[in-house]
């Protein structure tokens, strides 16, 4: 007799545990001190995207020449000579747009190569790179290896990404803007 109440001892244990198991376990959770729980998910913090975007523009600052930082800074994108170094054709770099490829003489767009710089630094966070440091990953891809970029990117017609109106006005833009710093050398 001993034996079979032992067994249905053990049989009602094991029933309970699988029965009531998941919500013993969840109200366990829920003991846990909520200082325990906020170490493991980050607060949102305001600022960091702002600390982030102004450490890129260092960055930034440090890698470019001071024409291109200073266009960056009052028109919002850099303008790449193509690899030629004819002058033929160029590139406008817009934070988290497509590279626009231009041709210098006429102004006439040419395609839109998209690229992107995911950043994986903090899986938790935000994928997406600063402003400064997405346009500076271009600006290196291109000085680096403009023909390999070029050939690994997604190439589209130019307004499929970016309002063609609007790049025609940055180039216009550019120019007046490179015309004033000759200007001002002068």
């Amino acid at each position: 007799m001993s034996f079979l109440l032992a067994t249905s001892i053990v049989v009602v244990a094991v029933l309970a545990i699988v029965g009531f198991g998941p919500s013993v376990a969840e109200r366990a959770r829920r003991l846990i001190p909520r200082r325990e729980r906020r170490e493991a998910i980050p607060a949102y913090d305001p600022g960091r995207e702002r600390r982030a975007e102004a450490r890129a523009r260092e960055l930034l600052r440090s890698v470019v020449s001071a024409d291109e930082y200073a266009m960056y800074m009052e028109l919002g994108f850099i303008a790449v000579d193509g690899g030629e170094g004819d002058g033929g054709y160029g590139y406008l770099l817009y934070p988290h747009r497509p590279i626009v490829a231009y041709d210098v003489h006429t102004g006439e767009l040419l395609n839109e190569y998209c690229v992107a710089f995911p950043d994986r630094s903090e899986p938790s966070q935000s994928q997406r790179l600063p402003d400064a440091d997405d346009v500076l990953a271009k600006w290196m891809s291109l000085r680096a290896g403009e023909r390999e970029l070029i050939s690994v990117a997604n190439m589209h017609v130019p307004g499929r990404q970016v309002d063609p109106g609007q790049m025609a006005r940055d180039i216009i833009r550019l120019r007046e803007w490179r015309a004033r710093r000759v200007r001002t050398a002068a």
